[in-house]
């Protein structure tokens, strides 16, 4: 990939009025703690512009002007700009920014509420609140024809902004926000960050408990994969802070009621009678935290030699600035250091954008490479001007790719393992006759329990095994590619009275009824039974669902996964049985 001069910029926009009242979809109403302070905006003046700090060397300057409403930016391989308007609804390319000809920008793209955007192999990928596009980049920067490739994202809410990066795998990992505040999501792609094939075809949710992550990117160094979560509101001045996470498939990250390393959020009523010390205990902890209501936005990591070596494999983090801290945090952009690939500590960039009253201000930073402010729409570089730094960082010399190996052994953890009544150990005891009123052994399973209309969980029954304290229930599909078999259905702590499973239960991590019966991960990432959803046209795929009779209940949180589930129950089994039933879409569904 070519290097252009400009090896850190980022964008900045104004403020956007927020609700002041604290969102509850459930539950009695919380106490909202919000102090509604908006700095009014200044115009960036040359004057204010000097006033700007930046660490000793390091210059900021003005290349373009007049963008209006600036998003997001990504930056082709021979150094074109392309910049979203989400208000506008369009593409902005900019060329040779730097260059003695100053181009005016051109619109290339148009689509309501344009935001994320992403390069890879001579396309630009665009999102809208719903929608993935892509377009080949012609030589002279303009865009071939959008193809939509997804046009069923969640729903936008309080969080419509979507963004994108590619990883290592060559996969595209898109940010889906919150649709709330704080609140029970029917929809699981909601608060998540989604993995899609770049034809659009394949998308599973990567992690989930994610409130608004809008900044993210893969270390160049170590292929770990990082995220800044904008915290809640309504919880006072100082929570809940910004959190930086360490970003690994399957793991949840508290929101919406648990938050940084041991915070409780106590808005809403948790689903299934969970205990919020139970629901943290479920989440992953933040890495390290930043001011509450910051509104950390885009994330880049360093990998250029035109700042001193000692950046190499840092990050930098625009914060956009609150509008609901007594004291205003944020409008600034920091350093995130690294240290022998590890997060130590955040420190000032560029601060100066916020006066030293707290009452004005002249720019909110989104997002890096560039930053345009969409006000009055100013595109600025900052450059490294000082003394030479060959010493730098030990072993600071970064790849032009992060490693592929780390985020492919997440990815294919699961993958390649035998069914669950291949396996040893597991068809013991009594012989089970598990069967259901939705479906014959090795018939066609209804359309309505597919992923492509209702995705109503099946029914089953079986009559009671002597001796057992608890049932699991595992559905797999060894057609699947390229994750074989995919998971669909993981529930364990079925009660032992219980013999019964009905059309249509709740897809949460415990049902009161049946009560205390639990449910896992499946392999699309989300919580309870996912239907069937084979590529259209391929033939009738397998689905075996397979019942374990337990001597025992199962110590296990919910939310657990196929493997974590049948390495307890290993050794407890006494009774096996095994129902297979058949799906095909032959043709598109209906929309």
């Amino acid at each position: 990939m070519k290097r252009t001069s400009y090896s850190w910029l980022g964008t900045l926009c104004l403020a956007i009025a927020m609700p002041t009242m604290a969102q509850q979809n459930e539950g009695a109403p919380a106490k909202s703690l919000t102090s509604v302070v908006m700095p009014a905006a200044a115009p960036l003046t040359e004057e204010r512009l000097k006033q700007l700090q930046l660490p000793k060397g390091f210059d900021i300057s003005v290349i373009a002007s007049g963008l209006k409403n600036a998003r997001l930016i990504a930056v082709s391989e021979n150094g074109d700009i392309y910049i979203s308007r989400r208000e506008e609804g369009d593409v902005l390319l900019l060329r040779d920014p730097l260059g003695k000809d100053k181009n005016t920008p051109l619109p290339v793209a148009h689509r309501p509420q344009m935001h994320g955007l992403a390069t890879h192999d001579g396309k630009l990928y665009m999102a809208t609140v719903k929608e993935l596009y892509v377009a080949e980049i012609k030589e002279d920067g303009t865009l071939g024809e959008l193809e939509l490739l997804v046009d069923d994202l969640p729903d936008g809410g309080q969080h419509p902004n979507r963004s994108m990066v590619f990883g290592p795998d060559g996969m595209i990992y898109l940010s889906i926000g919150s649709s709330c505040n704080a609140c029970n999501e029917t929809n699981p792609e909601h608060a998540a960050m989604l993995r899609v094939s770049p034809d659009g075809k394949q998308r599973t949710i990567f992690a989930s408990g994610l409130r608004n992550t809008i900044g993210f990117a893969f270390h160049p160094g170590t292929g770990q994969f990082w995220g800044m979560d904008q915290g809640l509101d309504h919880l006072g001045n100082d929570q809940q802070p910004e959190e930086l996470n360490l970003l690994e498939r399957g793991e949840r990250y508290g929101w919406p009621y648990a938050w940084g390393k041991d915070g409780i959020n106590p808005m809403g009523e948790v689903p299934g009678e969970i205990a919020r010390a139970q629901w943290q205990a479920m989440s992953t902890p933040m890495v390290l935290g930043y001011t509450a209501h910051a509104s950390a936005m885009q994330m880049v990591f360093y990998t250029g030699d035109q700042f001193p070596a000692t950046y190499r494999g840092d990050a930098f983090v625009t914060m956009r600035g609150s509008w609901n801290r007594a004291q205003p945090s944020g409008y600034e952009v920091v350093r995130l250091r690294f240290e022998d690939g590890k997060p130590v500590a955040f420190e000032p960039f560029v601060t100066g954008f916020l006066s030293e009253d707290g009452k004005t201000q002249t720019a909110r930073p989104i997002g890096l490479a560039m930053m345009p402010d969409d006000d009055q729409g100013t595109l600025f570089r900052i450059a490294y001007t000082g003394e030479r730094d060959t010493a730098g960082k030990a072993g600071s010399v970064m790849p032009d790719e992060p490693p592929k190996q780390p985020i492919l052994e997440q990815i294919n953890r699961g993958s390649g393992v035998p069914l669950l009544k291949d396996r040893d150990g597991y068809q013991t005891g009594k012989s089970v006759h598990l069967q259901s009123s939705s479906f014959s052994l090795e018939g066609d399973i209804p359309g309505k329990h597919s992923d492509y209309r209702e995705g109503l969980s099946v029914q089953l029954e079986w009559p009671a095994v002597e001796g057992a304290k608890s049932y699991v229930l595992i559905v797999e599909d060894p057609d699947a590619k390229p994750m074989t078999p995919f998971v669909h259905w993981v529930a364990y702590n079925i009660p032992a009275n219980t013999t019964r499973l009905p059309e249509g239960l709740q897809k949460t991590e415990r049902l009161t009824e049946p009560e205390g019966m639990l449910q896992g991960q499946n392999t699309r990432g989300s919580i309870g039974y996912f239907g069937p959803r084979p590529p259209v046209g391929d033939r009738a795929h397998r689905y075996y669902f397979q019942l374990l009779a337990l001597d025992t209940t199962l110590d296990l949180l919910p939310g657990a996964t196929r493997d974590e589930v049948l390495s307890a129950a290993k050794g407890h089994v006494v009774g096996y049985g095994n129902l297979m039933g058949r799906y095909q879409q032959a043709q598109p569904p209906r929309k």
